[in-house]
């Protein structure tokens, strides 16, 4: 739309105006109070009850989150604008990603483009729009990176459950250049190789990038890696350990996780296709003891509603990773449920401990790397806990 004047207008209830200020930028449908001529993935204007402007969003037509704010001006969302966006995330992420040719490029609300996600692997682009306002946006967004990144190819990674909230199909698509089969990159000093049209996530995980490095710190001895997916934490510590158990039920990801190890000439990393919850009270039974145990599971709840549920499973996978453990070795447990707090955690952690009658000395509470970045205002945006520990 060119001006304000032909952009449609979407009214909303003082609740969420209050929302708006607060920093904000969801906006839910039950506080919308008229949507006007809006069409789905409309950048419209948002005004409160009397008319005042609020901002410019996204409007979504079937999302319970109605309207999504992109700027808390009135601005016309097109390339130029992206290009700016996109500008703004890029200096920061050559500012403070080091050692890795893998990164998030955008981060959704952390990077005020809610709805978008841009992961880089090398030369090529993984690009996920989840929301109604970024998937008509589509084009906009592959120019502005075409000309700020110059990428070898650009896909979508459009194959997430969001979608169907927003009455959007759920599909893999190349939507610029080529995607080769397998994409190479660096990170952290390893070499790396993944499926961008079929891999974990958009491809690997991204999100440990920097705590693969801190864990490597405490680590020694013999390795248990559990919910080991591509390999991340394993190949990580297989160079300062003496030997890493990855076990994962994925036999894809460990593929591509066994692939990666004889990319960097690593021979001690024995992987296992299982179900953790299943594979660990076997090894508990046989008496194991290990000297490094990871848990970093798939989020066990994806609402509030589910959190004591969840709690129930971190406990019993943490108490089972206790059981395992020698006095003097390392814990580090993972949760990627925005829904468990990292109090919450804490808590379930400290209760498996006393169960089983070990003490537990906290060594770093960890977050998500720094190229997912953490909006102060907007907690959705902090979603992974990594706790290292030490059993006395």
């Amino acid at each position: 739309m060119s001006s304000n004047t032909e952009r449609p207008t979407v009214r909303v209830n003082m609740k969420a105006a209050d929302r708006v200020f607060s920093g904000h930028p969801w906006i839910f449908t039950s506080d919308v109070i008229n949507a006007g001529d809006s069409q789905p993935g409309d950048a419209v204007r948002v005004v409160d009850p009397r008319g005042r402007a609020l901002g410019t969003a996204h409007y979504s037509s079937t999302s319970m989150i109605a309207l999504r704010m992109l700027s808390l001006h009135a601005e016309t969302v097109d390339e130029a604008f992206f290009v700016k966006r996109l500008e703004s995330a890029l200096a920061m992420r050559k500012r403070l990603v080091t050692e890795s040719e893998a990164y998030r490029l955008v981060h959704a609300e952390g990077d005020l483009l809610p709805g978008l996600i841009v992961d880089r692997y090398g030369e090529w682009l993984v690009v996920q729009l989840l929301d109604q306002g970024m998937d008509k946006a589509a084009e906009n967004v592959v120019n502005a990176l075409a000309q700020l990144i110059i990428p070898a190819g650009i896909v979508a990674r459009n194959d997430v459950p969001a979608r169907a909230k927003e009455n959007l199909p759920q599909e893999t698509k190349v939507l610029r250049g080529e995607i080769p089969e397998r994409v190479h990159f660096q990170m952290n000093g390893l070499r790396w190789s993944a499926d961008l049209m079929g891999g974990q996530k958009t491809g690997i995980y991204l999100d440990q990038r920097e705590n693969y490095l801190a864990v490597r710190r405490y680590a020694r001895g013999k390795v248990l890696d559990c919910f080991s997916g591509t390999g991340g934490f394993a190949l990580h510590l297989a160079g300062t350990c003496e030997m890493v158990e990855a076990v994962d039920s994925s036999p894809a990801a460990l593929a591509t996780a066994k692939e990666n190890a004889e990319a960097n000439s690593l021979r001690n990393v024995q992987f296992h296709a299982a179900n953790v919850l299943e594979y660990m009270p076997g090894l508990v039974s046989a008496r194991k003891r290990y000297d490094t145990v990871i848990v970093d599971p798939p989020a066990f709840t994806k609402s509030r509603s589910g959190r004591e549920g969840a709690a129930r499973g971190y406990k019993e996978i943490n108490l089972r990773a206790l059981r395992l453990l020698e006095t003097g070795g390392t814990l580090v447990s993972c949760s990627c449920s925005h829904h468990m707090s990292e109090a919450d955690l804490l808590e379930v952690i400290a209760s498996a401990a006393l169960d089983c009658g070990k003490q537990l000395r906290v060594l770093e509470r960890r977050t998500q790397s720094i190229d997912h970045p953490i909006l102060l205002t907007v907690p959705e945006t902090h979603y992974l806990k990594c706790l290292i520990f030490e059993v006395l």
